[in-house]
């Protein structure tokens, strides 16, 4: 039996589950603060908003134009069908699409409605959005609000990476990228009386952990360096010369996001062209582009960088990710590459493997799967690993701190403000130094970023702290 042959590593990580379990109560049990009253009043607030956007939609010449071309048709006018935007739009109205389904049909997503840029619509997609926020975040933490506090689940049962997931309310899904909903949603949880919301996270984690398993001596070099080459690839795809980080932190995100990790976690430079285009350039997907399209980059759109380097459409744009791609794991990242192949060639042959922590996969797994599953397992293991310990020196030291949460790669802290040098320095040696000493294979050092809110600040005020 496989279970068999390695016993030890299951029962190793059967450990780390059962203290972790144990770790993530206690922070379930200990809680965060949530302010009732502004959840109702944004709810009341945002209510407000969509009956007014929605109530402008209903009055406005497109919805009235569109609504007698339904006329002798046998099902009314419904604004919330694809189908029948889609027809109204590329068909009644012979819109150019700026983005194509799977089947070639004009797209009517999110990003294809914005790329259209029709006022009357762009009303109709706030509204949907301030829905969501309100149902989704804002509800759900008033849902679960029991005496001013939500008590998320954090589960270790869930994922079949042996990631962590959240639930009752979703503590992992608060939005990131979205600011006005960021802002709305964290708005709403503060740290008890008197103290102040840390948040400690690993920088680059899930990179340095698949480095452990291939061991490329250029990414090896890269890391240990302390080089970014996500701003490497930053400028390259974008074709900048003078990086500004207040101005291009979105390219970099961009770029990040939806290209570099795609890429190492097996996907390809057609489908990172596509999703960066669409959701994060928010570009046309055809057509030739025009300056002052996409997402704002300073004083300027994003077509506007990328014409002047001589890109202009969506398939420009993917033949240059082809050539980057190709340079990236044929010259840059070659032993990468032959690693993935390796790994892939060896779960085909054997039907499973085990991961750096132990744990044993041997699900039927695509290979983006087999490739993708060890990394993200291993580098929320090393988050619990260190949690479960932070945890420990809490009690130890008799603190008054608090552990209140933990998403992906960081660990929330509702921290007595007396102890927080005190709290800051123990979890810098924890999260940076001691899982290295208890796991060997840690073959690159690990870094953690520190954000900090003021002392009875919401968690939508937390800001770079140095440590």
């Amino acid at each position: 039996m496989v279970q068999d042959i390695f016993a030890k590593d299951i029962k190793s990580a059967y450990g780390l589950f059962h203290e972790g379990i144990l770790a993530l109560a206690l922070a379930e049990r200990q809680g965060m603060r949530v302010d009732v009253t502004y959840i109702n009043r944004q709810s009341e607030r945002i209510t407000r908003q969509i009956v007014g956007l929605e109530t402008q939609f209903y009055f406005s010449k497109f919805f009235s134009d569109w609504k007698k071309s339904r006329k002798g048709k046998a099902t009314k006018i419904n604004i919330n069908s694809s189908s029948q935007l889609g027809e109204y739009l590329y068909g009644t109205l012979e819109l150019k699409p700026t983005k194509l389904t799977a089947t070639g049909k004009g797209s009517t997503d999110v990003e294809a409605i914005t790329q259209l840029n029709i006022p009357e619509l762009n009303k109709l997609l706030e509204a949907k959005k301030l829905k969501k926020l309100r149902d989704t975040y804002l509800a759900g933490f008033l849902r679960e609000a029991v005496d001013g506090f939500i008590h998320p689940f954090f589960n270790l049962h869930l994922v079949r990476t042996f990631r962590g997931s959240s639930n009752s309310p979703n503590f992992q899904n608060v939005p990131k990228r979205d600011k006005v909903a960021m802002q709305t949603v964290r708005q709403a949880l503060y740290p008890r009386e008197g103290n102040q919301l840390l948040e400690l996270d690993y920088e680059q984690l899930e990179v340095k952990i698949a480095t452990c398993y291939h061991e490329d001596p250029n990414m090896l070099e890269f890391i240990r360096t302390g080089h970014d080459f996500h701003l490497d690839f930053t400028k390259e795809i974008f074709q900048i010369d003078a990086y500004d980080p207040k101005v291009h932190k979105v390219l970099r995100a961009a770029t990040k996001n939806g290209f570099v990790f795609p890429e190492f976690y097996g996907d390809y430079y057609k489908n990172c062209a596509t999703y960066m285009v669409s959701n994060w350039c928010n570009l046309p997907s055809v057509g030739i582009w025009k300056a002052g399209q996409g997402i704002e980059v300073g004083t300027e759109h994003v077509s506007d960088i990328l014409l002047r380097g001589g890109i202009k459409s969506a398939t420009s744009f993917e033949r240059h990710l082809k050539e980057i791609e190709d340079d990236m794991w044929n010259n840059r990242f070659k032993v990468y590459a032959q690693w993935k192949e390796r790994w892939w060639k060896q779960y085909q042959k054997q039907g499973y493997f085990l991961s750096k922590t132990g744990f044993l996969f041997k699900s039927v797994m695509t290979r983006n799967d087999a490739i993708n599953y060890p990394v993200q397992g291993a580098a929320f293991h090393i988050l619990l690993l260190a949690l479960i310990h932070a945890t420990k020196a809490l009690e130890r030291e008799g603190m008054k701190t608090r552990i209140v949460g933990q998403i992906h790669d960081a660990i929330v802290f509702d921290v007595y403000p007396p102890e927080l040098k005190k709290v800051v320095r123990i979890m810098k040696c924890i999260m940076e130094n001691d899982v290295r000493q208890i796991w060997k294979w840690i073959n690159v050092p690990l870094k953690v970023d520190a954000e900090l809110c003021p002392v009875d600040g919401s968690w939508a005020e937390k800001q770079d702290y140095k440590i």
